[in-house]
This record gives structure tokens, sequence and C-alpha cells, in this order.
């Protein structure tokens, strides 16, 4: 399986990531260890997750992917052949919330013991936070690498200018940077990155793993109409797609998946794979079934033509 570097970590990634917000919730447990088991057996190896996931959840504190992963490692024995990536700066409940110093330190004890790792791989701040200081941030991240707790750091939900300032500092000082950005980047979700982060991201380096990726599903052609929202507990995030800019790049999805023997899915997640400036992007499944489909866009190469009617019907 190839590989691809996340920006100057040392860390590498299959082309596409797990995305874990579905572990420990539209995926029970014994779900989400074979969907774990099938996506380490097909050759990938980044698994990307967060502390806060999912306490959207009736009857969910936050920490349940990160509970189920780390039985998932208890039950192997080790976690050396996948990476884990993990997120802090999102409301936790009880004032833990954003990214001083105090809570990115108790944050990564909580994820730890959650995962039951010495070391997570990839430690990303989740959510910008206006009030905590870039430098403040920084040297906590910092810190964490020097205690050998982080291998790696990265960013997600940033500014453009927070990230700016946030590299500026690392720089400054002599601390570790952010290697990898996490922007919400799909086919119907394009003017923000390409706008603001696609140059920057190039220019420093970054390896850049767009999460929702198949837009909450609406990618996958699963929502063409209302009525098909209330096919599962994503749907209504794909409402606002169910437009004619939608409409046209499901046909245009279609048209390609159909003439290559593919899956809509799987060419969408090939147009990002494409993209020079993605690294791989992140993907969820909720069945075995399902990942093996998405892990089949690994193997998918899109023509020239395809990837400018994609573009041109995504615009």
């Amino acid at each position: 399986m190839q590989r691809r570097k996340l920006g100057g970590s040392g860390l590498e990634t299959a082309p596409i990531v797990f995305g874990g917000n579905v572990l420990g919730w539209t995926a029970d447990e014994a779900t989400s260890f074979a969907l774990l088991d099938a996506f380490v057996a097909s050759g990938f190896n980044c698994i990307d997750t967060a502390d806060v996931y999912s306490r959207w959840a009736p009857g969910h504190a936050g920490g349940e992917s990160e509970i189920v992963i780390g039985k998932w490692i208890k039950r192997r024995g080790h976690h050396n052949d996948v990476l884990i990536a993990t997120k802090v700066g999102n409301d936790m409940g009880g004032g833990k919330t954003g990214l001083s110093s105090g809570n990115v330190a108790q944050g990564v004890e909580a994820s730890l013991k959650r995962l039951g790792i010495e070391c997570i791989d990839l430690y990303q701040e989740h959510a910008d936070d206006g009030k905590a200081q870039v430098a403040e941030t920084m040297e906590a991240f910092a810190k964490l690498v020097k205690a050998g707790k982080v291998r790696a750091i990265g960013a997600s939900n940033i500014t453009p200018e927070r990230l700016r300032e946030s590299q500026a500092a690392s720089a400054k000082n002599g601390w570790p940077r952010y290697e990898t950005l996490q922007p919400h980047y799909n086919l119907v979700e394009r003017a923000g990155y390409e706008k603001d982060y696609e140059g920057p991201a190039a220019e420093m380096g970054l390896g850049v793993i767009p999460y929702w990726s198949l837009a909450s599903g609406f990618l996958t052609g699963k929502y063409r109409t209302e009525a098909d929202l209330s096919k599962s507990p994503r749907g209504g995030a794909v409402k606002q797609y169910l437009g004619p800019r939608g409409h046209k790049v499901l046909a245009a999805l279609d048209e390609i998946s159909g003439g290559m023997g593919a899956t809509p899915a799987q060419v969408a997640l090939a147009w990002l794979m494409a993209r020079p400036s993605i690294t791989a992007p992140i993907a969820s499944a909720t069945s075995v079934a399902q990942w093996h489909d998405i892990a089949k866009a690994a193997d998918l190469t899109l023509s020239a033509e395809a990837v400018r009617k994609l573009d041109e019907a995504s615009a």
C-alpha cells in the first residue's frame, strides 16, 4: 500500500484515513472492532479520532471513540503498525475546553488513558481558540512532544491567520510546528479550502487530511431527495446539498463511476486523492462492507477528463 508523508513529521499514512467519529456511536463496539480489523487488513494505517467524539449523542459524555480504539489496541497487544491521530480543544464539559496550556495538558492525559497508549502519533488542535495566546498553545504542544507523549502536532478548524501565527511562534522559539492541516473539503465544499488554505498548506509543506470527504454521505449518492434524509442519523446534515449544484455533482459522479465500474463514493474520494495538495482524505464507514467499498478508491485512477468534469460540475 502506498504511503504519503504527513508534512515533515516523519509519519506516513496510506491514501485514506479512517474517520473514527462513528466508533462507539453509529458503530457499536463489536462493529467498531470489525471495522478496524478490516481497515488494517486492507493495508491502511491511520485512524483519526477526537476526545469529543461522540459527546453530541444522547447519553454520551465524549471519549467514546477513544475508549473503543483503546480496547481494540489492548486486544491486539500493540499499535505500532497504525497511527493514532486525536484532537483537543472542543468543549468536553466542566470547563474543559479551548487551547490553554492547562486544557492541552489535561486533555492529552485523558486521551492517553482512554486510548491505553504511551504516545499519540498525531495530536491536533480541534477548534480555533481566540482566548488562548498562540504562543501558550504552541509551547504546551512542544512540552508534550519533548515529554514523549506526542510524536507530531497538527491543526483543524484554524483560521489562516492563526495558522501563520502559530507556525511563526514555533519557528521563533524552536518549538515543533504544525505538520498537518485537517480542513473541511470535498466536491461540494471547495471554496473555503481552495481560497484560504491550499496555497499556505503547500507553502508550509503540510500534510492535508480533509474531513467530511464524502459530505456526510451525500457524495455516496445515498441522498437524492428530502425523503432520503431519514436513511441515517447523519441525513439532516446533507439537506443543504439538495439543490441544482449538488445534483450536478451527483450526475457527474454517476456518469464517471458508471464508466469505470466504480461507485460514486470511490470516485469522490479518488478526486480528492488526485489533488496535489491533498495527502489523504478521512472517510468513515459503519459496516465492513461499506469500508471495503471505500477502500477500493485507493486503487482508482481518474483520467484527466474525469477530473475536469468533476471540477466543472462542482465549481
